[in-house]
């Protein structure tokens, strides 16, 4: 599976003309390699890849880096790369969004005839597709997910605190199985729910709440994402048309979505629904986004999206409405693209529970 990976990396490194990428990204080099430690360098050649890493992980590397050629380094990363005479010429890329300033001062300094050039994206790219071991990975993440949100849900109740729900949230993500949070929950109450990315406060559910649950886990290093919107004790009027709302846009966006489609075409749909139900001003986010080994990639479902929805991509769809001082609804689901549409997930329903 490395290999393949690495060999579609080549293509693009190839149309670049260049000679050599350095990989410092270390969930890109996770997903070339599959190794999950904390220190780590890949050089990709036309031939070859050398991984390179430090005393702590020889073992760990030995277990997990598969493709690539092992070098522990004696002294820092970047002295091993001329150490080991690996770069001595030619045009080197490296990736532009993950390299430190110092990092890139000392390349320029320890490889003096080497040619750098920024890189954006070249491995992010490879990884838009998900092939049939990071889709067994991320539907993995999806079910402890959601079990994590069937047990969590009876603790919901008057007087509980947000922060108390988060910290469930992330114990149940570990004892079903998870490596851990694929970010910090989101647990909005009441009027904090109009706060998109609200963190989790002292503030107790009180009857009448809107409550948005956003959370997920990571599995194998793989990224899982759902939200979903409760009442507790009971729901207004005026927040059940809302959370139709939101779910009617959501419902549009995953029967039109399609391979070929422009992104922001399917942001459009969900939006222009949310517009039609007199809430589209309040809808202040993108529809989605793209997972794998990151909680945000490509493709971005956004307004202004240059990026096209390809067979293979796992992404997002979260509409959203926010009411200053009232309430937020969310409602959020996993989807794969496949040849003819897409494939939901996520499973637990989508009516509004009343705790």
């Amino acid at each position: 599976m490395s290999q393949t990976r690495l060999s579609r990396l080549r293509i693009l490194i190839r149309e670049r003309n260049l000679d050599a990428l350095l990989v410092t990204s270390l969930p890109n080099i996770r997903y070339l390699t599959g190794f999950a430690g904390s220190n780590a360098l890949l050089l990709v050649l036309p031939r070859t890849a050398v991984f390179i890493t430090d005393q702590r992980y020889r073992q760990q590397s030995r277990e997990q880096v598969r493709g690539a050629r092992r070098i522990i380094a004696k002294a820092s990363l970047l002295e091993a790369l001329k150490e080991h005479r690996l770069l001595r010429r030619g045009r080197v890329g490296f990736e532009a969004e993950h390299l430190p300033y110092a990092s890139y001062r000392a390349l320029r300094r320890l490889l003096p005839a080497v040619t750098l050039r920024p890189q954006h994206g070249l491995v992010e790219h490879v990884a838009l597709r998900k092939d049939a071991t990071e889709l067994a990975l991320l539907e993995l993440a999806v079910r402890v997910t959601e079990q994590t949100f069937v047990q969590v849900l009876p603790k919901l109740r008057v007087g509980v605190r947000e922060l108390d729900i988060a910290a469930e949230i992330t114990y149940l993500h570990r004892r079903l199985g998870a490596e851990g949070d694929a970010f910090e929950p989101i647990v909005a109450s009441g009027e904090r729910g109009s706060l998109p990315h609200a963190r989790p406060s002292v503030r107790k559910f009180r009857s009448g709440d809107m409550v948005t649950l956003d959370f997920g886990c990571t599995v194998g290093g793989y990224c899982a994402d759902l939200t979903r919107t409760v009442a507790i004790g009971r729901a207004s009027r005026r927040a059940r048309q809302a959370y139709q709302a939101v779910r009617d846009a959501q419902e549009a966006a995953i029967a039109a979505m399609r391979p070929g489609m422009p992104a922001k075409e399917l942001d459009l749909v969900a939006r222009s629904q949310l517009a039609r139900a007199g809430l589209g001003r309040y809808f202040s986010h993108s529809l989605g986004h793209g997972i794998g080994l990151r909680i945000h990639e490509g493709p971005r479902l956004a307004p202004r999206s240059r990026d096209f929805l390809e067979t293979g991509n796992v992404v997002t769809i979260e509409p959203g409405v926010y009411l200053p001082g009232e309430f937020g609804i969310r409602i959020e689901d996993d989807l794969l693209v496949t040849e003819d549409g897409c494939r939901l997930l996520t499973s637990v329903p989508k009516e509004l529970l009343v705790l």
